[in-house]
């Protein structure tokens, strides 16, 4: 059960506490895409997601956006935004996220992955023993596996709610 709980739960990517991750030693954020940054139908981040961003990097951190979308979706957001990407993650298998560590040389400790998901994006990370922060998704759109690990989620959260480990739209940091 400890695989599905995030370190931290907030609303969007737009109201973590980044100032609190730069305390706690964070260097290195990495995103996932559809669904935190952008909904799976978007070609192009906003506006605002650029600016976020860019005051992301001011304070010294290293954006990563790290995603199961393949090569070809990524590319135009890692341009756009001026920031690295690993596509085809594969999440939740920890193969391609240890790379990662070991190509940029950061401990566990120094690393922070946000997303929509707990089947993907919460359970990697904590697979490998970084913060993990959970974020809603953007749109209620899905693609169809998505819809699929959404049922698992939702199995999973009222199991956590059960266990009083987890509530929905009660954020914390």
């Amino acid at each position: 059960m400890k695989d599905y709980l995030p370190d931290i739960y907030q609303k969007s990517i737009y109201t973590i506490d980044y100032s609190k991750l730069l305390n706690r030693g964070i260097k290195c954020i990495l995103y996932d895409l559809d669904n935190t940054i952008v909904s799976s139908k978007s070609s192009l981040p906003s506006e605002k997601a650029k600016d976020l961003f860019i005051g992301l990097k001011q304070k010294g951190f290293k954006i990563i956006i790290f995603t199961n979308s393949p090569g070809f979706r990524l590319k135009t957001f890692t341009s756009f935004l001026g920031v690295d990407g690993v596509a085809s993650a594969c999440k939740p298998f920890t193969r391609k996220l240890r790379k990662l560590l070991n190509r940029y040389n950061y401990k566990p400790s120094e690393v922070v992955i946000i997303g929509d998901q707990l089947m993907t994006d919460v359970k990697v990370g904590n697979k490998v023993g970084i913060t993990t922060i959970l974020v809603n998704p953007i749109s209620p759109k899905e693609m169809i596996f998505t819809k699929f690990n959404r049922f698992l989620e939702n199995r999973k959260i009222k199991e956590l709610q059960n266990n009083n480990l987890f509530h929905r739209d009660k954020y914390y940091d």
